[in-house]
């Protein structure tokens, strides 16, 4: 990590808000409720309470006017602010996205990427990714993700499969990597970067869950220090923004910016919202002022729940990943039963009865995400609840794990079923005739549909892509365990859609 000296607080659009906001202004411009009037008026039976939290939100959101800058063409606060993120987090450009990583993710391909064109892509990339493609017209090399042996959890393809991809598909403008994953395991990009640029290509980085990386001693590298040439990162998701607020950070003579500039223009609303914008801003700001500071609380936190797991050497364990080629977010914690009695989505289930709420499950553990500011207090309710969970489940005989590895959701027979290197795949925005049949039926057919459980949001099967057996097992199983498919005609999963000429 390099060393930053920490700055004065200054965030321009929160502070351009707040000037307004003193200054008692009348509306008489979008948008409607005009700084949330009315809202005092409602009752308890018209969620009150619920009301009143959001009206301060309400009191700063505003809409372009002559002073408050515009997201698509800044001159004023806001290119004040993406320039003081640029710094912050070491890129050449930044740009502030109100949709999310979805949205910046779209934009890199748009903005890559002209129909035909060809990108590689893990496997495991998310749906958002896919999306970007259909809406390019570009097609994707599918690359087999690597496995780590001991968890079964899925890592970026190796250095030697995307040279090997390289060679195959020379016309490919680059690659879209996943990092880290959503389970918080992550690889140094540095190789990867001096890989593509040595043959003029992007490297182009879906880094949504990893806006802290580089931020702390203890974070790992970020894809910007590694030297890639777009990284989206979602500032919501391990910073302090709210929900949707994101950021792109571009670096490199690879970078087309008018390009750029122009995609956001057309996957980002022309209304963009500056309570987001601004907590973008405060984000930031918050990094500058504080530094490796803001992160101790939270650190502490999943340190003492890790020294007590293991000092009680009880029925829950903290999964350790801390490898050569990979290494895992300090901050998440993967927790699982021992036992083998409760998968998962069970443990995740009885953490809810005792109010703690985690990222998300699968067969084998759940994830759970330390915020910078999570308190040892925090800590200690989740220690209390597992303790309360072992003693609920003390009746149960022990049994054998309820998942085995070749159900995991990233754990398969993926490496035995695919080639590491795909051939062409297009997906096709247009409309296709199809028909709906027993999930057993599809194999052999080609999917009409994406199936994807979610969290984290990684089909399982693309659009246009050949059912396999292992995918009908993979998918009937994550059924049985409780997952969600999102988007599926049928979330039971008990039929697919499946292409018909």
């Amino acid at each position: 990590m390099r060393h930053r000296e920490m700055k004065p607080w200054h965030a321009p659009i929160a502070a351009m808000l707040e000037q307004h906001k003193r200054s008692e202004p009348v509306s008489f411009h979008v948008p409607g409720h005009q700084f949330g009037r009315g809202l005092h008026r409602l009752t308890d039976v018209q969620s009150a309470d619920l009301s009143a939290a959001i009206l301060p939100v309400m009191g700063i959101d505003i809409t372009e006017l002559s002073f408050t800058d515009d997201l698509h063409d800044p001159m004023g606060v806001i290119a004040e602010a993406q320039q003081l993120a640029a710094a912050c987090f070491g890129a050449q450009e930044t740009y502030f996205l109100v949709g999310g990583s979805t949205s910046g993710n779209i934009a890199m391909i748009l903005a890559s990427c002209k129909p035909g064109d060809r990108l590689l892509v893990p496997r495991n990339a998310h749906k958002s990714v896919i999306n970007g493609l259909t809406l390019a017209g570009a097609e994707a090399v599918f690359l087999n993700p690597t496995v780590d042996g001991d968890t079964g959890l899925y890592l970026p393809p190796s250095p030697a499969v995307v040279e090997e991809a390289l060679k195959s598909y020379p016309d490919a403008k680059g690659i879209l990597m996943t990092n880290p994953s959503y389970y918080g395991l992550s690889v140094d990009l540095g190789q990867y970067a001096n890989l593509l640029h040595a043959k003029g290509k992007l490297l182009l980085v879906d880094e949504a869950h990893g806006a802290h990386y580089g931020q702390h001693a203890a974070f790992p590298t970020s894809a910007v220090q590694a030297g890639a040439d777009m990284v989206v990162q979602s500032t919501h998701k391990t910073l302090h923004a709210l929900t949707m607020g994101a950021m792109l950070h571009t670096q490199g003579r690879l970078v087309d910016h008018a390009a750029i500039r122009h995609s956001l223009q057309m996957v980002q609303s022309s209304s963009p919202s500056y309570p987001i914008m601004a907590s973008l801003d405060i984000a930031r700001a918050m990094l500058d002022t504080y530094g490796e500071a803001w992160f101790e609380p939270g650190l502490g936190a999943v340190r003492k729940v890790r020294e007590a797991l293991h000092a009680a050497k009880g029925r829950f364990e903290a999964v350790q990943i801390e490898q050569r080629h990979c290494r895992m977010d300090p901050l998440r914690l993967l927790l699982q039963d021992k036992l083998g009695q409760l998968s998962g989505f069970e443990i995740q289930q009885q953490l809810e009865k005792h109010n703690i709420w985690a990222e998300m499950a699968d067969t084998k553990r759940v994830v759970l995400l330390f915020g910078a500011q999570t308190t040892e207090a925090d800590a200690e309710r989740l220690l209390q609840a597992l303790h309360h969970i072992t003693d609920e489940q003390s009746s149960l005989s022990c049994g054998s794990w309820i998942s085995t590895r070749a159900t995991d959701i990233y754990e398969s027979e993926l490496e035995e079923e695919l080639a590491a290197i795909s051939e062409p795949v297009m997906f096709d925005r247009n409309l296709v005739k199809s028909t709906v049949v027993d999930l057993e039926a599809a194999v052999g057919h080609c999917a009409a549909e994406m199936v994807v459980p979610y969290p984290p949001g990684i089909p399982l099967v693309y659009r246009s892509e050949r059912i396999t057996v292992q995918a009908v097992n993979r998918i009937r199983s994550l059924a049985a365990a409780g997952a969600r498919f999102q988007g599926a005609s049928d979330p039971a999963m008990r039929t697919i859609s499946i292409i018909v000429s």
